[in-house]
């Protein structure tokens, strides 16, 4: 029934035109698994899967001949083994039920076996793809002798996480659920926060080995149907192997445009996800990883935080104003210390200027050569830190800044005020609470320190002024990527540099939520409240 063949197919012309003999996997005949007999079917599903050790099939009941009248198909680690152990008792008493009764017609036995199921939902089958599919993604097929239908059984189980605090999105106040890797649970506390019959939940399966599985949510009503449908169709235009992280569907449906900046927003926390939901975005989940991906998206939604909605509208603007002012410190502030002590030491104040020249009389290196030096031993502290076991990580991170700045300064490699712009770039990059825009800012700044070391601030501004064009040139999902700033909405800009109060953020962000834009009732005032 199983046939090896090869396939001779053709090489681009640039590999010089020549065929190879490329091995294909055996496939299994045209003759459908559904309806012949099964014992044909065990035998030939067996097969199919390479006769693997966890494939179980469990026959149930036996005829007059000693032929099985039906099997259960499951993979046994993917499958509940509780919920598979009382599906197998429930259908032998079926069978066994009917055997007292006579014969019946392999469909007459089916239906009341389906019907007989009372935990799980079941799925109709009628494919040989479908059947393999619903093994494959942890359910219990029910397949009946000589019968072209059949049914599976959610019995989903297995080793999983349980559900934790995001360890790269904490706040202090706010919930501490975080997405886990099983899609189940991750848009069951969705479903908890948006409460709403208007939640949309489109189902996908992307990769030909991984057939991973997403989910598309979005409000029905809120969201852009424009978004949606190119959504949709970048999905569905993905043929690749596998899926095994939320970061493959990033980089294949982001905007064809070459960038360092990230236009899709990606989070492990569910209230995000739903804050997002009702501003009118979409958000993608994807089995196997707790980070779910946020579109479209702008550039000052990556210096926002879920807990800026949960504290006061005062103290959140004071923390925004100190995120972005940690943004322009850890893009531009070496880059304006290599220029200024390189080129322009007239712009310094006269005592500053003798003590950094006092600090650099014994440095070998010239500025731009020791910035470079600093930053890059910085981030191999900063990845060995990232790699080691937690046990150690920490020890290796005093001993990267402490140790061996403070001997780089007395060995007369490095500046103690290089150590300080360094270390306080550092500082400030890790303020940025988006991870993805702090790595996008983290390999800018290399760019504008070799600007700044070769043509001092003029070079900060031949690099700044392009890199501000890119932004607003750029889009996420046909939405400008630079809004409300370019172009500017006003409207937008009350939850952007400042947060207002609740009760003045009545309507949902312009150019993201196109049909109802209305988020907030009229409130009464205090006075009005009081009469």
């Amino acid at each position: 029934m199983f046939i090896k063949r090869k396939s001779r197919i053709s090489r681009n012309k640039k590999n010089g035109g020549q065929e190879a003999d490329i091995p294909i996997a055996p496939s299994i005949s045209q003759e459908t698994l559904l309806g012949m007999p099964l014992g044909a079917a065990i035998a030939t599903a067996r097969a199919r899967m390479g006769d693997s050790a966890d494939f179980i099939v469990r026959e149930i009941g036996r005829d007059a001949a000693g032929a099985p009248k039906a099997a259960v198909f499951y993979i046994e680690e993917l499958a509940d083994a509780q919920k598979t152990s009382e599906l197998i008792e429930t259908l032998i008493h079926v069978a066994s039920e009917d055997a007292d009764e006579g014969s019946p017609a392999p469909a007459a036995l089916l239906r009341s076996m389906h019907d007989r199921v009372h935990f799980g939902s079941t799925t109709s089958i009628t494919t040989d793809e479908a059947f393999y599919a619903a093994i494959l993604s942890g359910s219990a097929v029910v397949l009946v002798n000589e019968c072209r239908d059949s049914f599976a059984v959610a019995v989903q189980g297995g080793d999983k996480r349980s559900i934790e605090e995001p360890s790269s999105q904490t706040v202090i106040r706010g919930p501490k659920e975080g997405f886990t890797e099983v899609l189940s649970s991750n848009l069951g506390q969705l479903r908890r926060r948006l409460r709403t019959t208007q939640l949309r939940i489109e189902h996908r399966s992307v990769g030909r080995f991984t057939r991973t599985q997403i989910a598309i949510a979005y409000i029905e009503g809120i969201a852009n149907p424009t978004v949606l449908a190119e959504l949709r169709r970048r999905l569905d235009a993905i043929d690749i192997d596998g899926i095994l992280e939320s970061g493959y569907l990033e980089e294949l449906i982001q905007d064809r445009t070459f960038t360092p900046f990230p236009t899709i927003f990606n989070t492990e926390r569910p209230d995000a996800i739903a804050g997002h939901l009702l501003e009118g975005h979409c958000a993608v989940l994807v089995d196997g990883t707790p980070f779910a991906l946020v579109l479209p998206v702008t550039f000052f939604k990556f210096f926002l935080s879920s807990e800026d909605y949960y504290q006061r509208f005062d103290i959140i603007t004071f923390i925004r104003a100190i995120r972005f002012l940690s943004f322009f410190v850890s893009l531009l502030l070496p880059s304006l210390y290599v220029a200024v002590t390189t080129f322009q030491q007239e712009m310094m104040p006269t005592t500053l200027l003798i003590s950094l020249a006092a600090q650099r009389e014994g440095v070998p290196l010239p500025a731009l050569l020791e910035a470079l030096l600093m930053e890059l031993t910085f981030e191999v502290i900063r990845e060995a830190g990232v790699r080691m076991p937690r046990v150690i990580g920490p020890a290796i991170s005093i001993v990267g800044a402490l140790v061996l700045g403070q001997a780089a300064v007395q060995a007369g490699l490095v500046s103690g005020a290089m150590v300080i712009v360094v270390s306080f770039t550092a500082i400030a990059n890790f303020v940025i609470p988006s991870v993805s825009m702090a790595a996008s800012i983290r390999l800018i700044r290399f760019g504008l320190m070799l600007l700044a070391g070769t043509f001092g601030l003029y070079g900060i501004l031949a690099g700044t002024v392009p890199l501000l064009i890119h932004l607003v040139s750029l889009s996420s999902f046909g939405v400008p990527y630079f809004l409300p700033a370019a172009p500017l909405s006003l409207r937008n800009l009350k939850d952007v540099f400042v947060r207002v109060p609740w009760k003045a953020m009545r309507t949902r962000p312009e150019m993201i939520s196109v049909l109802n834009r209305t988020r907030e009732g009229n409130v009464p005032s205090s006075r009005k409240e009081k009469e």
